[in-house]
């Protein structure tokens, strides 16, 4: 089945996306957005100390995880953080433009608190404009024995929704490594590493 084919088991909705096999997902270290509960949005802004220390830390534990392609959003953090575990590695990082997180257009640099869900800001992307180019960035991935995406916690979201995992009320931490395999019996499951 190729990507954005849905077939159903049981009451599970399963996407077959190029991910077909294992991969593992990263969100970016802290930055200062992060740290203040502001929205960073398609702003570039840079990892702050923490989360260089966070992505570094991640790069350790990825180390011999068996990555053999890494992924990256085209935003410095996301950036920043897969290069850290590219020089761990000795992988080059592919950037796809696509993967980049959602523009919130005038709510950039403001309160997460004044997101409401269902609207568009002034200035911003839709979330079904956001989705189906996160959808366009994934399927951009090519097949390998295990990929590494780094990328965004709406990025995240795009890919739960896409893969039929329960929604998370809270955005995936910073710098956590996510294993993402076909479950037994159809569907998906994510586990920390």
């Amino acid at each position: 089945t190729g990507a954005g084919h849905h077939r159903r088991a049981g009451c599970a909705v399963n996407a077959a996306p190029l991910l077909a096999g294992p991969f593992l997902f990263l969100r970016h270290g802290e930055t200062e957005n992060n740290r203040l509960g502001l929205v960073a949005g398609a702003s570039d802004v840079p990892l702050n100390a923490t989360g260089q220390a966070q992505a570094r830390a991640a790069a350790l534990r990825l180390a011999a995880s068996g990555i053999d392609a890494i992924w990256s959003s085209p935003l410095q953090r996301a950036r920043d953080t897969a290069d850290c575990v590219a020089q761990a590695l000795g992988l080059p990082v592919r950037v796809v433009p696509e993967l980049a997180e959602r523009n919130w257009g005038e709510l950039e640099g403001r309160p997460r608190e004044l997101r409401q869900r269902g609207v568009t800001p002034p200035g911003g992307e839709s979330l079904d404009d956001f989705s189906a180019r996160t959808r366009r960035g994934l399927q951009q991935i090519a097949a390998s024995r295990l990929p590494l995406i780094v990328a965004h916690s709406g990025t995240f979201r795009v890919l739960g929704a896409w893969l039929g995992l329960p929604a998370q009320a809270a955005p995936v931490a910073n710098s956590l490594p996510l294993h993402l395999s076909p479950a037994p019996g159809g569907g998906w499951r994510c586990t920390p590493l």
